[in-house]
């Protein structure tokens, strides 16, 4: 992902991405990456965001709605890079958390000289206008990171799980960061959990000497029996790919198994989950992964045990 990601973000704009657009769409017209839905029950509204977009006047995030997963409205600005702020590039797979009565967006970001790594942001309302919950990333200052998400534990505690990149690293790492309440701090150091090569099916990726094993876009689910899983994606035999772990208590600190074969596997990726409003369990991932043809693609997706099954589902009218 992250040599796609390179030849994209030297492109000004994804075509047919305008701000302010607003008649509706299929996801067939929309080219983005990393996508992530955030279900608004009080407003029965789906909220798509993504990897994809520069507004007209400098790096951001934008956003879609829909209220029936087919037809869209969008993309508006749900951040613009304010005066001051660190970043300048690279502006990578936002994904919003409801939380405590506030909204939060996780993004990656990038500028010379300076580690990537995930930031916090803060809105009232689930499309924005996002701005800086503090000053500076929230993933370690020394390391190339990326793709943070949010996981709650049981006893109510935030953590930060994120990609060690592997860039850095040569195998690319899955961390946790645990934190504070509101969010604003770290409250210990970062955990591994795993790394790329402990599933069979990651291939190396690069030439030398960068080449490596890709962690790319992890989220957490829990299974109605208390199953904890983890989906991230790197690299196998179909291209990019999408995973799934098991940790072994049940807890977040694992130990974490892989399973044997990947999730999906047809160069596609960067998956999360989500509830329709009618309680259907649904994964979003993008596919494919470049040529300028990346879409966000629908599964229904069926618990198995103490793993997941996913089915096509009926293309957009």
């Amino acid at each position: 992902m992250m040599l796609v990601y390179i030849l994209f973000t030297s492109l000004a704009v994804f075509a047919g991405a305008v701000e302010g657009k607003s008649q509706a769409q299929t996801l067939d017209t929309i080219r983005l990456r990393d996508p992530f839905i955030l279900p608004v029950i009080e407003e029965k509204t789906y909220y798509l965001f993504g990897t994809g977009w520069r507004l007209g006047n400098g790096p951001g995030f934008m956003v879609y709605k829909s209220k029936d997963l087919v037809h869209w409205q969008g993309p508006e600005a749900a951040f613009r890079r304010p005066e001051g702020f660190w970043s300048d590039r690279h502006y990578w797979a936002p994904e919003v958390h409801s939380y405590q009565g506030k909204y939060y967006l996780f993004g990656s970001f990038k500028t010379e000289g300076v580690c990537r790594g995930t930031q916090i942001l803060v809105s009232e309302k689930p499309g924005g206008p996002y701005r800086p919950l503090t000053d500076k990333p929230a993933t370690p200052k020394d390391w190339e990171c990326l793709d943070g998400t949010l996981y709650v534990d049981t006893l109510g505690k935030p953590w930060m799980v994120f990609c060690h990149e592997w860039v850095q690293v040569g195998d690319g790492e899955i961390c946790a960061l645990p934190f504070s309440k509101d969010l604003k701090q770290a409250t210990g150091q970062a955990k591994l959990l795993f790394r790329a090569s402990e599933a069979k099916w990651v291939h190396e990726i690069g030439k030398a000497p960068r080449r490596g094993r890709v962690t790319d876009g992890p989220w957490l689910h829990r299974t109605k029996a208390g199953a904890l899983l983890m989906l991230w994606s790197s690299f196998g035999t179909g291209g990019y790919t999408l995973g799934v772990a098991r940790s072994e208590s049940g807890k977040l600190e694992g130990p974490w198994t892989q399973a044997e074969k990947p999730l999906y596997e047809n160069d596609g990726g960067h998956g999360m989950m989500f509830r329709t409003f009618e309680g259907k369990l649904m994964l979003v991932l993008h596919q494919p992964n470049g040529g300028g043809k990346e879409r966000p693609r629908f599964f229904t997706v069926e618990e198995k045990k103490d793993t997941l099954a996913i089915q096509p589902e009926t293309k957009s009218k």
